[in-house]
């Protein structure tokens, strides 16, 4: 019985690396799209959002078979309760990687010149999102940790962005040039703001996984 319940929660860490994989490929897709301004790459983003939800409900079965089949212990419990409400957030990164290809398409304002600021955040969240996966797969406290921690690092990217767009709208002099600038300067604000949202669903990642290996959590009572 506990071969075959061993063998489930193997299938379960490959299932989440899928999955994992799936919300990489549309932040870099989205991002890279955005920064070179290509509609078609832009497009692919939306079957492989699609395909993260899918992955959500596989993952969703598998979790409650787990639940409902094999009676775990605790510490099994704690993985798989973990697991559940890991796809939830993966299932969003998907969503905001595709909203992000979606302004893309809708906007005619080239996003090169701020390419630096949204390619760093691009990668970092891909790879807060590859250590979240990557620190419930091997158990990996100190891993997930790192990954709460680098979530300062784009929240400095995106106040960086930020206040650069204030001031550059405040640089300019006539009403026409504010006005052309500032739909830019919304466009990328939005953008920033679904990659810093996306390291907000990393760390809560990382933080189940926390929770998965000592059973503690951050909005736990004591």
């Amino acid at each position: 019985m506990r071969t075959k319940f061993d063998e489930q929660l193997d299938l379960l860490n490959s299932e989440l690396i899928k999955m994992g994989g799936l919300c990489e490929d549309a932040i870099y897709k989205a991002a890279t799209a955005m920064l070179k301004g290509d509609a078609v790459m832009a497009k692919e983003v939306i079957p492989i959002d699609q395909e993260i939800d899918r992955k959500e409900h596989e993952i969703e079965t598998l979790c409650l078979k787990l639940l409902l089949q094999q009676q775990p212990v605790a510490r099994d419990l704690r993985l798989i309760s973990a697991a559940l409400k890991m796809v939830t957030d993966m299932e969003r990164i998907g969503d905001q990687a595709a909203d992000i290809a979606e302004i893309m398409q809708l906007s005619n304002i080239p996003f090169e010149n701020n390419s630096p600021l949204i390619r760093d955040m691009a990668n970092a969240t891909i790879d807060m999102v590859n250590g979240s996966v990557a620190a419930f797969v091997q158990r990996d406290i100190d891993l997930a940790k790192a990954v709460i921690d680098y979530d300062d690092i784009v929240d400095n990217l995106f106040d960086t962005l930020k206040n650069e767009l204030i001031m550059e709208i405040s640089n300019r002099e006539s009403i026409p040039e504010i006005k052309s600038f500032g739909e830019f300067a919304v466009d990328m604000l939005m953008v920033a703001k679904y990659f810093e949202r996306i390291g907000d669903h990393a760390v809560n990642l990382a933080e189940w996984v926390e929770f998965a290996i000592t059973g503690h959590h951050k909005d736990m009572l004591d």
